[in-house]
C-alpha cells in the first residue's frame, strides 16, 4: 500500500555537484590575487561582508551588465577562494546561487584595513551558518529591497539622476542603535531636483522596518516607541519606512501603527510611511521601492501615493540629512574596523580595466 502521497518532484533531491579545483588560501594564492583582483571584486567581497548573503541575480543585478558575465566573474571567484556558495533546497524549481565570504577574499580585505582576520571578525564557519539561518529568506528579501534600488539608480528614467549614497545592513544598525532599535536597514537616497528653475541635489535617509509577513503587526506598532526615544536621545528626526508584501496586510499594519503613533510625545520625531511589495508594476522594467507606492501614515484620506523622493515634501519639519562630509551625528558610536562600503559599484568597462571606485557611504 502506497501512505506517502508526496510528489515525486518534491522528494528530489540536489544533483552531485561535480569537483572542481579550488585554490588553497596559502601566502603565494595572496601574491596571485593581488594582479587578479580588481576593485570591483573587492567590492563585491565587501558587499558580502557587510550584508551576509546576495544571490547571484543580486550580485548581477548590483555590478555587472548582464547575468552572463557576473556569473562566469562569481565562477571565478569561487574558484580563487574569494567568495563561497550555497544553493537552498526547495521543493519545486532550483534556488539561485548564494554567495559569502570566503577565507580568502576576508583575507584580503584585513589587509586593506591593515587587521588580521581575529580582528575583523571573520570566522568561515559563523558565515556560513547563514545558509542554516531561519532568517535567511528575510535577509535575502531586504538585500533584495535595496538592490532594486541600486538597479533603479543604474537604469534611471530619462531625465532621472538618482543614487543609492548609503546602505547599512541590520547588523551595523544593531551594531550603532541596537539598545534602543534593531531597524532591518539604514538607507538614503539622493537625487537631482529642479525646483522654480533651479536645480540643486536633495537628500532623504530613513530607517527600513521590512515586514516579512511573519510576526505579528502588534510587535511592529511597539516599535515606534524605540524609534521616539532614538530621535530624543540624538536630536535627529529620521524617517520611518515600514514594507509589507500585500496591501491588506498594509491596511492592518497603518491602523495599528497610527494608533500606537498617536501615543507618542512627540509624533513629529518619527515621520513613517508604508507600502506593499505587489503595488509595484509588475511590467516594469527596473521596478523598486523608489516608485510612487508610499503612502505617509499622517496623509488625508484620498491621497495619492509618493515615489521616494517625494516623501521629504510630506515632511517639511524634517531637515535634510547632513553630507558625508560633515560631522557624524551625535549617537554613532565610534567608527568600527571597516567602514560600510558604497552601495553604488566601481565603474568598468572590463573586470581587468577599472576606471573608478564609487563614492563612500555615509559614515
Amino acid at each position: 500500500m502506497i501512505t506517502n502521497p508526496t510528489r515525486q518532484r518534491a522528494l528530489r533531491g540536489h544533483k552531485p555537484t561535480r569537483p572542481t579545483p579550488r585554490v588553497a588560501n596559502t601566502a603565494e594564492h595572496q601574491a596571485v590575487l593581488a594582479w587578479r583582483l580588481t576593485p570591483r571584486d573587492k567590492w563585491i567581497a565587501r558587499m558580502l561582508w557587510e550584508h551576509k548573503v546576495l544571490t547571484a541575480h543580486q550580485i548581477t543585478a548590483l555590478a555587472f551588465p548582464s547575468f552572463r558575465s557576473g556569473r562566469m566573474r562569481l565562477r571565478e571567484l569561487y574558484l580563487w577562494g574569494v567568495v563561497d556558495r550555497f544553493q537552498p533546497f526547495v521543493t519545486l524549481g532550483t534556488a539561485p546561487m548564494h554567495y559569502v565570504l570566503a577565507p580568502a577574499g576576508a583575507a584580503v580585505l584585513a589587509a586593506e584595513d591593515g587587521l588580521d582576520l581575529k580582528e575583523l571578525g571573520y570566522r568561515h564557519d559563523r558565515v556560513f551558518g547563514v545558509a542554516h539561518s531561519l532568517r535567511l529568506a528575510h535577509t535575502v528579501g531586504v538585500n533584495e529591497w535595496f538592490t532594486a534600488l541600486v538597479d533603479r539608480a543604474r537604469h534611471p528614467h530619462p531625465g532621472e539622476q538618482v543614487e543609492l549614497a548609503a546602505w547599512w545592513s541590520e547588523t551595523r544598525c544593531a551594531r550603532h542603535f541596537g539598545d534602543l532599535i534593531k531597524p532591518d536597514g539604514y538607507g538614503r537616497w539622493r537625487y537631482h531636483d529642479q525646483h522654480g528653475g533651479q536645480s540643486n541635489d536633495r537628500q532623504m535617509e530613513w530607517f527600513l522596518e521590512y515586514d516579512f509577513g511573519t510576526e505579528p503587526l502588534s510587535k511592529l506598532a511597539g516599535k515606534l516607541a524605540g524609534y521616539a526615544a532614538l530621535a530624543q536621545a540624538t536630536g535627529i528626526t529620521t524617517p520611518l519606512l515600514v514594507w509589507l508584501p500585500t496591501s491588506r496586510r498594509e491596511a492592518a499594519a497603518r491602523r495599528l501603527l497610527a494608533k500606537a503613533w498617536r501615543e507618542l510625545d512627540d509624533r513629529r520625531s518619527v515621520p513613517i510611511a508604508t507600502a506593499a511589495a505587489e503595488l509595484l508594476n509588475p511590467e516594469a522594467v527596473h521596478p523598486s521601492p523608489a516608485d510612487e507606492v508610499w503612502l505617509p501614515l499622517n496623509a488625508p484620506a484620498g491621497a495619492s501615493r509618493r515615489a521616494l523622493s517625494g516623501l521629504p515634501d510630506a515632511w517639511p519639519h524634517v531637515p535634510p540629512p547632513v553630507t558625508p562630509t560633515e560631522e557624524t551625528p551625535a549617537g554613532v558610536d565610534s567608527p568600527q574596523p571597516m567602514s560600510p562600503p558604497s552601495p553604488m559599484p566601481p565603474t568598468a568597462t572590463s573586470p581587468r580595466a577599472p576606471r573608478g571606485a564609487g563614492q563612500p557611504g555615509r559614515w
